[in-house]
C-alpha cells in the first residue's frame, strides 16, 4: 500500500475518516468545501506549476525553485494536520534521495505562510505514523467517531451521524 500525503493529513484530522478513505469509501467529491479548496488551489499561485504528482503517491500544491515546496490551504484550523501532510513530503523526497528540501505552508486567505521543518524526531514519528496507517490497512474495525466541532463540516459527517 502507498501511503499518501492526504492518508497523513487526515491521520491527524481522524482515524475514522482516514479508514474511509482506506477502504475507498470517498465523500470528498460531494463537498463544497474541498470544492472550495480547489477552487482556492486553482486561483492561487497562478504563475506557478501545481499538483505536481510523485510516484502516484504525494502530490505537491508547488515547489518554488526545485527546492522549496508549498502546500496550500484555506485556514489554519486543522493546522497540525497540514504541517505534518508537508513533513510527510519532505520525508517521502528524502528517502528517494533528494536533498536540502525546505517547505512552507501557505495561507493566501490569510496572507500568511508559516515554514516547515523536518527533524529527526519527526523522521521517527512518521515511520511510526505510517506503520499505523499500514496496521489500519489490514484491520476491519472503524475507528470511534471523534466528536469534534470539525465534524460538522466534514464530506464524511452523513456515515459517522446519520
Amino acid at each position: 500500500m502507498q501511503i499518501t500525503g492526504i492518508m497523513i493529513y487526515y491521520y491527524f484530522v481522524c482515524k475514522r475518516k482516514l479508514w474511509y478513505f482506506i477502504n475507498q469509501i470517498n465523500m470528498e467529491q460531494n463537498s463544497e468545501l474541498v470544492a472550495m479548496g480547489k477552487i482556492l488551489d486553482e486561483t492561487s499561485y497562478k504563475n506557478e506549476k501545481k499538483g505536481i504528482l510523485i510516484d502516484n503517491t504525494i502530490n505537491i500544491d508547488f515547489i518554488e525553485n526545485k527546492a522549496k515546496l508549498h502546500e496550500v490551504k484555506k485556514t489554519k484550523s486543522i493546522e497540525e494536520a497540514g504541517i505534518w501532510q508537508i513533513k510527510y513530503y519532505m520525508y517521502y523526497l528524502e528517502e528517494k534521495g533528494v536533498k536540502n528540501i525546505t517547505a512552507e505552508i501557505d495561507y493566501p486567505l490569510l496572507k500568511k505562510t508559516e515554514q516547515v521543518f523536518l527533524d529527526k524526531e519527526d523522521r521517527e514519528k512518521l515511520k511510526e505514523i505510517i506503520h499505523e496507517i499500514e496496521e489500519m490497512y489490514e484491520k476491519d474495525d472503524i475507528p470511534k467517531k471523534i466528536d469534534s466541532k470539525i465534524c460538522k463540516k466534514c464530506a464524511y459527517y452523513d456515515l459517522c451521524y446519520i
